[in-house]
């Protein structure tokens, strides 16, 4: 890839995985809900910039629904009730094998040899990362409620892969004309008025940075350059630049919330990327090992 295509490349993988430090800062002042809702409320008026993508408004609503509502949902209700923001940047990559899995029902499509083994692998480390919650540093409701945003996000996965070649950023924008209702009649019944009132009415800075931060950089800032990387460059090539999102995740939540990781975590969040690498480059990886005998 060219340098430009490169500095774009780090640009993603910074703003990727501070959004889960960010994400937290938000949730000091804004509960999950309306958080989500606020997300969503700043990226909708980019769709009177950009084309309607060339899909039904039921596509877009099942995105909607997947992609965003449900999995922000559970990830900021995550963070909320105890998951870290560095360990939930790892856990939530498990959307790959979830993604794997459910092409595989769908669609029939098949599940290599590296697919299971990349599995295998990375459940050995998720199980180590729950294993290792000693200290109160992530709870069991927090670990499942990611997973359940992996979950979601693959479910995601599979509405654009049925949508089938269309522009990314235009069904990003417009996907996100769905969240916002749903997410503040969540709010108004779970969070209620009154908190949802209170925190208008508090919020400073820190909050509205956090929006900001979330619908500009980690949404459609993002999401803009990952498009056009995916544009320019084969899949195969672009794609594994994901694995070093949960690397700057993890350290920045190291360096911006002092979060302490028990030994056993680092030890599963590195087979949990193993995992990954495995899965998304096997058969590369494979042939490498055979081309240095």
């Amino acid at each position: 890839m060219p340098l430009r295509d490169w500095v774009a490349a780090l640009a993603i993988i910074i703003a990727w995985g501070v959004n889960f430090v960010v994400i937290k800062w938000g949730l000091d002042e804004i509960p999950p809900f309306l958080l989500g809702s606020l997300r969503f409320l700043l990226v909708a008026p980019a769709a009177f910039f950009i084309a309607r993508p060339a899909v039904s408004w039921r596509v877009l609503l099942l995105l909607g629904m997947t992609l965003s509502v449900a999995q922000f949902a559970f990830l900021f209700t995550a963070m909320r009730v105890g998951m870290s923001a560095g360990l939930a940047s790892l856990v939530l990559q498990s959307q790959v094998f979830f993604t794997v899995l459910i092409a595989a029902l769908l669609f029939g499509e098949r599940i290599r040899p590296h697919h299971v083994l990349g599995m295998c692998v990375a459940a050995v480390g998720l199980g180590l990362i729950e294993g290792g919650a000693v200290g109160g540093n992530i709870t069991l409701l927090g670990f499942v409620l990611t997973l359940a945003a992996a979950l979601s996000w693959a479910c995601g996965n599979i509405v654009v892969k049925y949508a089938g070649k269309v522009d990314m950023l235009s069904l990003v924008i417009w996907g996100a004309l769905v969240p916002p209702i749903p997410f503040f009649i969540m709010s108004w019944l779970f969070e209620g008025p009154a908190v949802i009132r209170s925190t208008f009415e508090n919020m400073t800075w820190k909050g509205v940075g956090a929006l900001v931060y979330l619908a500009l950089m980690a949404t459609t800032l993002g999401f803009v350059l990952w498009a056009r990387l995916l544009a320019r460059h084969p899949v195969s090539k672009v794609a594994p630049l994901s694995l070093l999102v949960p690397i700057v995740g993890l350290l920045s939540a190291a360096l911006l919330l002092d979060e302490q990781l028990h030994p056993l975590q680092w030890a599963g969040g590195l087979i949990v990327m193993i995992g990954l690498a495995v899965n998304l480059m096997g058969p590369r990886m494979l042939k490498t090992l055979r081309a240095l005998r």
